[in-house]
């Protein structure tokens, strides 16, 4: 479906196509004269962010978060969707294949804004709204983390929480790494319009995003790890318990073993005093244990 936005009031050209086919995408590479291979990489939905200079056009290809993934998605193509931008001083071309409500959002209130007279200050916008739309999910990912903390500090038993953690290391993950490939785009969009005040929003908030991005992911892989160190220090604490009672059980399973054996000579058998003598021998190991165990502060 191809849309001419014009009519907004915008003073160049500006044609959004949405869910194109093959043979749609070529004929626009013939109308307009786009190399090919930029419209065939249209066509790829796995497409990383990246940046292009032609004779005619730039091109660019940037990812916004999908509001539809599931909570299990931790891959680019599962978390994000492309949208693609050819433009240049008179024109600009958008291909994307899912709904962009962001995009829709972008036309109608910059349309007859006097300050929109260049197509790179509406490209800055458009970009910078893709980067927007993964606010909200990095500020649920900062909140998941935060509860997640708290849990672990107070030593609630939350099921599948090892599994929790790693999947949001996964989406964080991926995205510091579209964050990364992304950069090459802001970056590369300066060599044509310098001192653009457009350009200078949609950089800070890029770089806000950046390190935010940065900074949930060292979260999480704190959380992750001191989530594995009290795991680790609960088990080492119950084999502490073990150990205290194999300490104390092991000397008394000793003598009860030798006096189980009821050979015919072993004296204490046939002694009034063998019986009491056995326990008190016994009792005695256990408050010597017991001493040496206060002594080593290990109770």
């Amino acid at each position: 479906m191809q849309t001419n936005l014009k009519p907004l009031g915008y003073q160049f050209d500006w044609i959004d196509v949405y869910d194109p086919t093959e043979e749609e995408l070529l004929l626009l590479a013939k109308n307009y004269q786009l190399p090919e291979a930029a419209v065939r990489d249209c066509l790829q939905s796995e497409h990383l962010p990246k940046y292009e200079t032609f004779e005619n056009y730039h091109f660019i290809i940037v990812r916004f978060y999908d509001q539809k993934c599931t909570a299990e998605s931790d891959s680019i193509q599962k978390l994000t969707r492309k949208v693609a931008l050819f433009y240049n001083d008179n024109f600009i071309l958008t291909i994307h294949r899912s709904r962009f409500e962001l995009l829709d959002k972008v036309a109608h209130k910059y349309g007859n804004n006097i300050n929109m007279i260049h197509p790179f200050n509406l490209v800055c916008k458009i970009v910078k709204n893709t980067f927007e739309s993964f606010e909200k999910p990095l500020d649920g990912i900062d909140e998941t983390i935060s509860n997640f903390e708290s849990k672990i500090f107070l030593k609630k038993r939350t099921p599948d929480l090892l599994k929790n953690l790693y999947l949001l290391k996964r989406q964080i993950h991926v995205f510091k790494r579209l964050n990364y490939v992304s950069k090459m785009v802001v970056e590369n969009m300066h060599g044509s319009y310098r001192k653009n005040s457009f350009y200078e929003d949609m950089r800070d908030y890029y770089l806000r995003m950046e390190v935010f991005t940065e900074q949930l992911h060292e979260d999480v892989q704190s959380l992750l790890h001191l989530y594995l160190s009290i795991s680790s220090q609960k088990t080492n604490e119950v084999m502490r318990i073990l150990t205290v009672f194999s300490a104390f059980f092991l000397p008394l399973t000793f003598v009860v073993g030798v006096y189980g054996m009821n050979f015919e000579h072993m004296p204490e058998l046939h002694q009034k005093w063998g019986y009491a003598g056995v326990l008190i021998f016994m009792l005695l190991i256990t408050v010597l244990i017991f001493q040496w165990f206060k002594r080593k502060q290990w109770l």
